[in-house]
Parts: C-alpha cells; sequence; structure tokens
C-alpha cells in the first residue's frame, strides 16, 4: 500500500507504532478541536498544548491519563507557532512539570511577553483594517473581540530557541526545525526524515485552507511595508511540497497521507482566487473591504480581519504580477487594474 493510499485512521495508527499519539483539545474557535501530539520518547515530548481553558486542561489531562501519562511527566514542550488554540496552556503545564520549552528562535520574544505582544498585534491589525476601508466601528468592535481572546493565550519562558534548519534529538529519533511563515510569522514544520513524518501544525490542514493571516513582523524594521502573507506562504508551500513526507500530521483534522497533490489543489485554489478578485478590480477600482464585501458578501465583524487578509493576499499576488496598481484617497488604498 503507497502511503497516498492509507486512510486517517491507518495513518494514526502507523504514528501510534512509532509511538506518536494525536490528543485532539477543544478549543472555543470555529476551526474545532486543536491537534496537539505526545511523543513517547525521550524526553516525553508534546508538541503544541491547545488554549488556556479549564475544559482544555481537563480533557488534556484525560486523554494523557489515557497513555499512561499526566502533565507532570511532560519533559519538553514544543511549540509550533503563535497562536493562542497552539499556546494557550503552555505556561500550566511548566508550572506542573518543570518542562523545557522549545520554539523557534524568531518567536522568543512573542510568547515570552505574550500579553504586550498580543496587543502589539490588535494595533497592527488596526491600522491595517482601516488604511484598506473599514470602518472605524467596525475595526473597534473586532478589537474588542481580539481582546477578549487574548485570554485564551499564555506568556512561557522559552528555555530552547530553536533556529531554522536545527536538529531536534531524542533518543529515538530526530526532528528537523524548518521554519515555514505565512500562516503565521512563526510557523515552524518538524521533518522526522527517518520516518518520513512531517509535524506540519497549521501550515497544512487537509479539510480547511489555512488562511496566511497579514501579522506584525516578528522583527520590525523602520520602514517596513505591510507583510504580502499569501506571497509568503505559497513560497514555504513549495518547499514543503519537495519533502518526501508519507504522514504529514496537521493542527486541526485528519493526517494528510498525499501532501503533494493537497498543494498543488492549494496553489491552483489561490490562482483563481486572485483571478476572481483581479476581474472585481477591472470592473472598478475597490478598496480591500470593498473587494471582500464583493467576494463574501455581508462579513461578520469576527470575520473582518480573516477576509480581509484573504483579499490582500491575493492582490499582492496581482501587484507582483504587475497586473494592478494602488493608489491612496483619503488615507484608503484602492487597486485598480494596472495601465
Amino acid at each position: 500500500m503507497t502511503p497516498s493510499e492509507l486512510s486517517a485512521e491507518q495513518a494514526l495508527e502507523r504514528a501510534a507504532e512509532a509511538r506518536i499519539h494525536t490528543l485532539r483539545i477543544p478549543t472555543p474557535f470555529a476551526v474545532g478541536r486543536v491537534n496537539t501530539y505526545l511523543i513517547e520518547d525521550d524526553p516525553l515530548t508534546l508538541v503544541d498544548s491547545g488554549p488556556n481553558s479549564g475544559k482544555s486542561l481537563d480533557e488534556l489531562e484525560h486523554q494523557l491519563a489515557e497513555r499512561g501519562h499526566s502533565i507532570d511527566d511532560i519533559e519538553l514542550i514544543v511549540l509550533t507557532h503563535q497562536h493562542i488554540d497552539h499556546i494557550g496552556l503552555v505556561e500550566i503545564i511548566v508550572g506542573h512539570s518543570g518542562a523545557e520549552v522549545a520554539a523557534i528562535d524568531k518567536m522568543v520574544h512573542f510568547i515570552e511577553h505574550f500579553g504586550e505582544d498580543a496587543g502589539k498585534d490588535d494595533e497592527f491589525a488596526s491600522q491595517i483594517m482601516l488604511r484598506n476601508g473599514i470602518p472605524e466601528d467596525v475595526v473597534q468592535a473586532l478589537r474588542s473581540v481580539s481582546a477578549a481572546f487574548r485570554s485564551w493565550g499564555a506568556s512561557a519562558k522559552i528555555t530552547r530557541p530553536l533556529r531554522d534548519g536545527a536538529r531536534l534529538e531524542f533518543r529515538e529519533r530526530t526532528l528537523e526545525v524548518m521554519h515555514r511563515p505565512g500562516h503565521s510569522p512563526s510557523d515552524t514544520v518538524f521533518w522526522d526524515e527517518q520516518r518520513r513524518i512531517l509535524f506540519a501544525a497549521d501550515h497544512l490542514i487537509k479539510h480547511i485552507s489555512s488562511n496566511p493571516l497579514i501579522s506584525r513582523p516578528l522583527a520590525e524594521s523602520p520602514g517596513q511595508g505591510r507583510p504580502k502573507a499569501l506571497v509568503t506562504y505559497l513560497e514555504s508551500l513549495s518547499k514543503t511540497r519537495e519533502l518526501p513526507a508519507e504522514i504529514v500530521l496537521p493542527g486541526h483534522g485528519d493526517p494528510i497521507t498525499d501532501h503533494v497533490a493537497l498543494i498543488d489543489e492549494r496553489l491552483e485554489f489561490h490562482r483563481r482566487r486572485a483571478e476572481k478578485i483581479y476581474d472585481l478590480i477591472v470592473e472598478q477600482p475597490r478598496s480591500g473591504y470593498e473587494l471582500a464585501q464583493a467576494l463574501f458578501g455581508n462579513v461578520a465583524v469576527t470575520q473582518a480581519y480573516l477576509t480581509l487578509s484573504e483579499v490582500l493576499g491575493h492582490v499582492d499576488l496581482l501587484l507582483d504580477d504587475g497586473r494592478v496598481s494602488e493608489s491612496e484617497r483619503d488615507g484608503v488604498v484602492y487597486f485598480e487594474k494596472a495601465p
């Protein structure tokens, strides 16, 4: 049986044979449960933690107990990226177990200063929204929602900063650290070359397309322009496509057993979406918010920044191709067909 013929259940069984167990932890978000992974090796390791809630903690403890462990036993926590459904319980686990915490070096400041940096992220997103035509009342409402969600995250001390290309050594395996930004600036995948298993987190998800959110750069510099999250994400996907992975373990949903075909589908999806947005721009110049409304209809407040990121990402592809230009009127950016 070839890897692409494996069912999700068979892929999970093969991972379990490698002593990798999927723990599905509840979240308050529309995406549903988040996958954390228990690696039974030396050190006993948890990849991501789930959000900071009593329900999530109870579920984590219960699923660990089913495998003969408790959070007190965890010796290492490996973080894949900065989003709160993946980092929220780290501080609590460390408080019980004294576990080390490993994360890509670019993410260290964010995790160690979570409250401060999350506030900076909200300010950054607000400026992006206003500059792209989202009304101020919607921006303020979304900031309130974001501030409320912040309690699902938490800060933690990173004791093992990881560089891109480094290797995490265990008694029975080695994981190569690969920075794959796009979905977030800190997205990191971990590659077990011997077993051809990739811990991909939200970099690649089977049932939904990962939204490359326009995020504040982790290392800001003067004069830095707006990040091109989708452009970056597609570059990262192209790198992941070249890995000879047989099983990809995502941050949500079922394992992936044919990542090349899935990535090709996603690349084609983004090409078609860019063409659709180009047609809207050809009709008339539009702001990012106007494009989002034309594409998605009446956008819910909680989805305003997600849909704006989606639109601007595809506009960036068109800008890079020289097919679209931008101008500014009254502090708002409009996109139009290039001359």
